[in-house]
Protein backbone atom coordinates (compact mmCIF):
# COMPACT_ATOMS: atom_id res chain seq x y z
CA UNK A 1 0.00 0.00 0.00
CA UNK A 2 1.28 3.47 -0.88
CA UNK A 3 2.12 5.48 2.25
CA UNK A 4 0.99 9.09 1.79
CA UNK A 5 2.20 12.25 3.49
CA UNK A 6 -1.25 12.68 5.03
CA UNK A 7 -1.04 9.24 6.66
CA UNK A 8 2.40 10.01 8.09
CA UNK A 9 1.14 13.35 9.41
CA UNK A 10 -1.84 11.71 11.16
CA UNK A 11 0.31 9.03 12.78
CA UNK A 12 2.92 11.59 13.84
CA UNK A 13 0.29 13.78 15.52
CA UNK A 14 -1.30 10.82 17.31
CA UNK A 15 1.95 9.37 18.62
CA UNK A 16 4.59 12.08 18.74
CA UNK A 17 7.03 9.76 16.95
CA UNK A 18 9.48 10.94 14.29
CA UNK A 19 8.41 11.13 10.65
CA UNK A 20 10.68 8.34 9.42
CA UNK A 21 9.62 6.09 12.30
CA UNK A 22 6.00 6.78 11.39
CA UNK A 23 6.67 5.99 7.75
CA UNK A 24 8.38 2.71 8.70
CA UNK A 25 5.53 1.76 11.06
CA UNK A 26 2.96 2.35 8.31
CA UNK A 27 4.99 0.27 5.88
CA UNK A 28 5.22 -2.57 8.41
CA UNK A 29 1.44 -2.49 9.01
CA UNK A 30 0.35 -1.95 5.40
CA UNK A 31 -0.99 1.51 6.15
CA UNK A 32 -3.22 0.56 9.11
CA UNK A 33 -3.09 3.57 11.47
CA UNK A 34 -4.21 1.73 14.63
CA UNK A 35 -1.77 -1.15 14.06
CA UNK A 36 0.97 1.38 13.35
CA UNK A 37 0.25 3.09 16.70
CA UNK A 38 0.66 -0.26 18.46
CA UNK A 39 3.84 -0.96 16.47
CA UNK A 40 5.42 2.32 17.60
CA UNK A 41 4.39 1.78 21.21
CA UNK A 42 5.76 -1.76 21.26
CA UNK A 43 9.06 -0.46 19.91
CA UNK A 44 9.13 2.25 22.57
CA UNK A 45 8.81 5.06 20.03
CA UNK A 46 5.47 6.43 21.17
CA UNK A 47 3.97 7.68 24.41
CA UNK A 48 1.23 5.34 25.65
CA UNK A 49 -0.90 8.25 26.71
CA UNK A 50 -0.79 10.31 23.53
CA UNK A 51 -4.05 9.29 21.92
CA UNK A 52 -5.77 12.66 21.61
CA UNK A 53 -7.20 13.79 18.30
CA UNK A 54 -5.43 16.69 16.70
CA UNK A 55 -6.79 20.18 17.32
CA UNK A 56 -7.81 21.83 14.09
CA UNK A 57 -10.71 24.27 13.69
CA UNK A 58 -11.20 27.58 15.47
CA UNK A 59 -14.20 28.53 17.58
CA UNK A 60 -15.35 28.37 21.17
CA UNK A 61 -17.10 26.19 23.71
CA UNK A 62 -19.85 27.65 25.87
CA UNK A 63 -21.82 26.56 28.94
CA UNK A 64 -25.32 27.63 29.91
CA UNK A 65 -26.84 26.58 33.24
CA UNK A 66 -30.50 27.04 34.15
CA UNK A 67 -31.43 25.54 37.53
CA UNK A 68 -31.29 21.75 37.05
CA UNK A 69 -30.40 21.77 33.35
CA UNK A 70 -27.09 22.63 31.73
CA UNK A 71 -25.57 22.44 28.27
CA UNK A 72 -22.01 22.40 26.94
CA UNK A 73 -21.79 23.32 23.26
CA UNK A 74 -19.15 24.01 20.61
CA UNK A 75 -19.46 26.54 17.79
CA UNK A 76 -16.80 26.62 15.08
CA UNK A 77 -15.54 29.47 12.92
CA UNK A 78 -12.63 30.01 10.57
CA UNK A 79 -10.33 32.27 12.61
CA UNK A 80 -9.66 32.78 16.28
CA UNK A 81 -10.22 36.51 15.81
CA UNK A 82 -13.97 35.94 15.34
CA UNK A 83 -14.35 34.39 18.80
CA UNK A 84 -13.69 37.83 20.29
CA UNK A 85 -16.52 39.38 18.24
CA UNK A 86 -19.53 40.52 20.32
CA UNK A 87 -21.98 39.08 17.79
CA UNK A 88 -20.27 35.70 17.95
CA UNK A 89 -20.45 35.81 21.75
CA UNK A 90 -24.14 36.71 21.55
CA UNK A 91 -24.73 33.76 19.23
CA UNK A 92 -23.19 31.44 21.83
CA UNK A 93 -25.54 32.85 24.47
CA UNK A 94 -28.58 32.56 22.19
CA UNK A 95 -27.79 28.94 21.36
CA UNK A 96 -27.06 28.03 24.98
CA UNK A 97 -30.31 29.51 26.31
CA UNK A 98 -32.36 27.89 23.53
CA UNK A 99 -30.88 24.41 23.98
CA UNK A 100 -31.21 24.49 27.77
CA UNK A 101 -34.87 25.47 27.47
CA UNK A 102 -35.94 23.09 24.70
CA UNK A 103 -33.44 20.23 25.21
CA UNK A 104 -33.28 18.97 21.61
CA UNK A 105 -31.48 15.73 20.92
CA UNK A 106 -29.48 16.53 17.79
CA UNK A 107 -27.82 19.45 16.03
CA UNK A 108 -30.15 18.88 13.05
CA UNK A 109 -33.15 19.25 15.34
CA UNK A 110 -31.81 22.48 16.84
CA UNK A 111 -31.21 24.05 13.44
CA UNK A 112 -34.83 23.57 12.39
CA UNK A 113 -36.31 24.99 15.61
CA UNK A 114 -37.39 28.61 15.81
CA UNK A 115 -35.55 30.97 18.10
CA UNK A 116 -37.87 32.16 20.87
CA UNK A 117 -39.70 35.33 19.93
CA UNK A 118 -38.60 35.16 16.30
CA UNK A 119 -39.93 33.77 13.03
CA UNK A 120 -36.49 32.65 11.92
CA UNK A 121 -35.06 29.22 12.60
CA UNK A 122 -31.80 28.70 14.46
CA UNK A 123 -30.20 27.85 11.11
CA UNK A 124 -31.34 31.20 9.67
CA UNK A 125 -30.13 32.99 12.81
CA UNK A 126 -26.67 31.47 12.37
CA UNK A 127 -26.72 32.37 8.66
CA UNK A 128 -27.53 35.96 9.56
CA UNK A 129 -24.51 36.07 11.88
CA UNK A 130 -22.37 34.58 9.12
CA UNK A 131 -23.50 37.30 6.71
CA UNK A 132 -22.58 40.00 9.20
CA UNK A 133 -19.22 38.59 10.36
CA UNK A 134 -18.13 37.23 6.99
CA UNK A 135 -16.93 33.81 8.11
CA UNK A 136 -18.40 30.34 8.07
CA UNK A 137 -19.90 29.59 11.51
CA UNK A 138 -21.49 26.32 12.58
CA UNK A 139 -22.93 24.64 15.65
CA UNK A 140 -20.86 21.46 15.81
CA UNK A 141 -22.12 19.62 18.90
CA UNK A 142 -23.71 19.92 22.32
CA UNK A 143 -24.50 17.82 25.39
CA UNK A 144 -27.36 18.48 27.79
CA UNK A 145 -27.19 17.28 31.42
CA UNK A 146 -29.98 17.21 33.99
CA UNK A 147 -29.68 16.95 37.77
CA UNK A 148 -31.77 16.98 40.93
CA UNK A 149 -31.87 19.61 43.67
CA UNK A 150 -29.40 17.44 45.64
CA UNK A 151 -26.71 17.48 42.96
CA UNK A 152 -24.28 20.04 41.58
CA UNK A 153 -23.03 21.15 38.17
CA UNK A 154 -19.43 22.24 37.70
CA UNK A 155 -18.87 24.62 34.78
CA UNK A 156 -15.42 25.62 33.58
CA UNK A 157 -14.16 27.32 30.43
CA UNK A 158 -10.40 27.40 29.84
CA UNK A 159 -8.58 29.87 27.59
CA UNK A 160 -11.73 31.81 26.73
CA UNK A 161 -13.59 28.65 25.80
CA UNK A 162 -10.84 26.78 23.97
CA UNK A 163 -11.65 23.94 26.37
CA UNK A 164 -15.03 23.56 28.05
CA UNK A 165 -15.93 21.09 30.80
CA UNK A 166 -19.27 20.39 32.43
CA UNK A 167 -19.27 18.03 35.43
CA UNK A 168 -22.13 16.53 37.43
CA UNK A 169 -21.66 15.49 41.06
CA UNK A 170 -24.30 13.62 43.04
CA UNK A 171 -24.86 13.85 46.78
CA UNK A 172 -23.70 17.45 47.08
CA UNK A 173 -24.92 20.93 46.19
CA UNK A 174 -21.37 22.32 46.36
CA UNK A 175 -20.91 23.90 42.92
CA UNK A 176 -17.37 24.98 43.86
CA UNK A 177 -16.40 21.34 44.41
CA UNK A 178 -18.00 20.40 41.09
CA UNK A 179 -16.11 23.21 39.37
CA UNK A 180 -12.83 21.99 40.89
CA UNK A 181 -13.49 18.60 39.30
CA UNK A 182 -14.29 20.29 35.99
CA UNK A 183 -10.99 22.19 36.17
CA UNK A 184 -9.15 18.92 36.84
CA UNK A 185 -10.80 17.34 33.79
CA UNK A 186 -9.82 20.33 31.66
CA UNK A 187 -6.18 20.01 32.74
CA UNK A 188 -5.68 16.23 32.78
CA UNK A 189 -8.19 15.10 30.13
CA UNK A 190 -9.39 11.73 31.45
CA UNK A 191 -11.55 9.67 29.11
CA UNK A 192 -13.69 7.87 31.69
CA UNK A 193 -15.03 8.48 35.18
CA UNK A 194 -14.02 5.07 36.54
CA UNK A 195 -12.45 1.76 35.57
CA UNK A 196 -15.93 0.22 35.30
CA UNK A 197 -16.58 2.29 32.18
CA UNK A 198 -13.53 0.98 30.28
CA UNK A 199 -14.49 -1.77 27.86
CA UNK A 200 -12.92 -5.17 28.53
CA UNK A 201 -11.79 -5.22 24.91
CA UNK A 202 -9.80 -2.03 25.43
CA UNK A 203 -8.20 -3.36 28.63
CA UNK A 204 -7.23 -6.64 26.94
CA UNK A 205 -5.79 -4.76 23.98
CA UNK A 206 -3.71 -2.58 26.30
CA UNK A 207 -2.54 -5.66 28.20
CA UNK A 208 -1.26 -7.26 24.96
CA UNK A 209 0.53 -4.07 23.90
CA UNK A 210 2.21 -3.76 27.32
CA UNK A 211 3.24 -7.42 27.20
CA UNK A 212 4.87 -7.00 23.78
CA UNK A 213 6.51 -3.82 25.00
CA UNK A 214 8.03 -5.56 28.03
CA UNK A 215 9.27 -8.51 25.99
CA UNK A 216 10.86 -6.14 23.46
CA UNK A 217 12.66 -4.47 26.36
CA UNK A 218 14.29 -7.82 27.06
CA UNK A 219 12.50 -8.49 30.35
CA UNK A 220 12.39 -12.16 31.49
CA UNK A 221 9.08 -13.77 30.53
CA UNK A 222 8.47 -15.01 34.08
CA UNK A 223 8.20 -11.45 35.42
CA UNK A 224 6.46 -9.92 32.41
CA UNK A 225 2.93 -10.71 33.62
CA UNK A 226 3.53 -8.97 36.95
CA UNK A 227 5.07 -5.99 35.16
CA UNK A 228 2.11 -5.77 32.82
CA UNK A 229 -0.40 -5.64 35.66
CA UNK A 230 1.61 -2.88 37.30
CA UNK A 231 1.73 -0.88 34.09
CA UNK A 232 -1.97 -1.52 33.57
CA UNK A 233 -2.59 0.33 36.82
CA UNK A 234 -0.70 3.27 35.35
CA UNK A 235 -2.87 3.01 32.24
CA UNK A 236 -6.03 3.36 34.36
CA UNK A 237 -4.53 6.37 36.14
CA UNK A 238 -4.03 8.04 32.78
CA UNK A 239 -7.57 7.55 31.48
CA UNK A 240 -9.87 7.26 34.54
CA UNK A 241 -10.78 10.38 36.52
CA UNK A 242 -11.25 8.66 39.91
CA UNK A 243 -7.81 7.00 39.70
CA UNK A 244 -5.98 10.27 39.06
CA UNK A 245 -4.15 12.44 41.58
CA UNK A 246 -6.25 15.55 42.12
CA UNK A 247 -4.55 18.59 40.58
CA UNK A 248 -5.32 20.84 43.56
CA UNK A 249 -4.16 18.21 46.08
CA UNK A 250 -1.80 15.70 44.40
CA UNK A 251 -1.50 13.65 47.60
CA UNK A 252 -5.11 12.51 47.15
CA UNK A 253 -6.86 10.61 44.41
CA UNK A 254 -9.93 12.30 42.95
CA UNK A 255 -12.12 9.45 44.23
CA UNK A 256 -11.08 10.01 47.85
CA UNK A 257 -11.15 13.79 47.59
CA UNK A 258 -14.76 13.74 46.41
CA UNK A 259 -15.86 10.92 48.74
CA UNK A 260 -14.49 12.77 51.78
CA UNK A 261 -16.96 15.52 50.94
CA UNK A 262 -19.85 13.07 50.71
CA UNK A 263 -20.14 13.27 46.93
CA UNK A 264 -19.69 11.07 43.88
CA UNK A 265 -18.86 11.97 40.28
CA UNK A 266 -21.80 11.03 38.08
CA UNK A 267 -20.34 12.16 34.76
CA UNK A 268 -18.38 14.84 32.92
CA UNK A 269 -18.29 16.23 29.39
CA UNK A 270 -15.10 17.75 27.96
CA UNK A 271 -14.92 19.56 24.63
CA UNK A 272 -11.73 20.93 23.11
CA UNK A 273 -12.30 23.20 20.13
CA UNK A 274 -11.64 21.47 16.83
CA UNK A 275 -10.60 18.09 18.21
CA UNK A 276 -10.82 15.44 15.51
CA UNK A 277 -11.36 17.98 12.73
CA UNK A 278 -9.07 18.41 9.75
CA UNK A 279 -7.12 21.64 9.52
CA UNK A 280 -5.51 23.40 6.59
CA UNK A 281 -2.59 21.35 5.29
CA UNK A 282 -0.41 24.47 5.01
CA UNK A 283 3.15 23.39 4.09
CA UNK A 284 3.33 20.28 6.26
CA UNK A 285 2.64 17.88 3.39
CA UNK A 286 5.60 19.23 1.45
CA UNK A 287 7.79 18.86 4.54
CA UNK A 288 6.80 15.21 4.90
CA UNK A 289 7.30 14.46 1.21
CA UNK A 290 10.83 15.82 1.32
CA UNK A 291 11.60 13.68 4.37
CA UNK A 292 10.13 10.55 2.79
CA UNK A 293 12.33 10.93 -0.28
CA UNK A 294 15.48 10.66 1.85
Amino acid sequence: MAITAKMVKELREKTGAGMMDCKRALQETDGNIEEAIDYLREKGMSSAAKKADRIAAEGSTYIEVDNNTAVLLEVNCETDFVTKNDQFKQLLTDLGKHIVKHQPETVEEVLQQKLDGQENTIEAHISSTVATIGEKISLRRFTVLNKTDNDAFGAYLHMNGRIGVLSLLEGTTDSDLAKDIAMHVAAVNPRYVSRDEVLEEEVNHEREVLKSQALNEGKPEKIVEKMVEGRLGKFFEEICLLDQSFVKDPDQKVKKYVADKGATVKTFIRYEVGEGMEKREENFAEEVRSQMKQ
